[in-house]
């Protein structure tokens, strides 16, 4: 019996410790729904998710508040690590923390749609052919990528415990490569290579992470697509058009 006791009391212990890891766990998720759940402070992340960095004064008017309260509210999503700051002379910018922040906001988006037994998209026309997702493709365009590269055999699945995961098969390896993307460079920055990121219009995947930044990019470089100046949308060109349906067969 008492050669029990140490072990009996380890197990307390451990319990206690996993009780208080899930507490601190808890309190982190309110304090940053909190954050982000204020109509002023998600109007300001949502126009970040172009990927453009902006002033204090430009996320006031988005978010209908005076520049003061702005401050405010900008210095709680930079402590909740929502945003990070650049100062450059006198201005100070403004961006998404990183592409975790836009992930959890596209899937946001999805759950504010509700459910219904057949989906209809509300989503204006602009937006919902195309458009940026923090750093990488979405909408229809981005949805049909995804398809087509899982077609074409370039995707595969990644590590058995991670469902959203994606890695490249040699000939998905081969083909970015062909378009210019260096897929070494890719691998070796510090986010995820290739997941699945859920459309907010569309209700299926996009390509997101660093794999999906860098086909943006090749997108942008080649004038594939054009972005606006003033909103997340992307217009595809003419030039992109014949360029999806030459290289992945996709139509536009």
């Amino acid at each position: 019996m008492l050669g029990s006791l140490p072990v009996d009391g380890q197990e307390r212990f451990v319990y206690r410790q996993s009780m208080n890891a899930e507490h601190y766990a808890d309190a982190e998720i309110s304090r940053i729904a909190g954050a982000i759940g204020e109509p002023a402070r998600a109007r300001m992340l949502y126009c970040l998710m172009d990927g453009h960095a902006r002033t204090s004064t430009e996320l006031s008017v988005v978010a209908e508040v005076s520049p003061s309260t702005a401050s405010v509210h900008l210095s709680r999503l930079k402590m909740e690590r929502l945003v990070k700051v650049l100062v450059q002379g006198k201005h100070r910018f403004y961006s998404l923390e990183g592409p975790e922040v836009a992930s959890a906001l596209e899937g946001l988006s999805v759950l504010a749609g509700g459910s219904r037994k057949k989906f209809v998209p509300s989503t204006p026309s602009r937006l919902r052919a195309a458009r940026t997702c923090y750093d990488h493709m979405a909408g229809a365009v981005g949805v049909s990528l995804h398809d087509r590269f899982k077609s074409l055999g370039w995707l595969s699945a990644g590590a058995k415990d991670v469902d959203d995961a994606y890695e490249l098969t040699l000939g998905g390896t081969k083909a970015f490569e062909a378009l210019g993307i260096d897929i070494e460079v890719t691998r070796g920055l510090r986010r995820r290579f290739a997941c699945a990121c859920l459309d907010w219009s569309e209700r299926r995947p996009h390509v997101g992470g660093a794999l999906g930044a860098a086909v943006l990019k090749i997108a942008l470089k080649r004038k594939w697509v054009i972005q606006d100046l003033d909103s997340r949308a992307l217009g595809v060109t003419s030039y992109g058009r014949r360029e999806l349906l030459n290289r992945f067969g996709l139509r536009v």
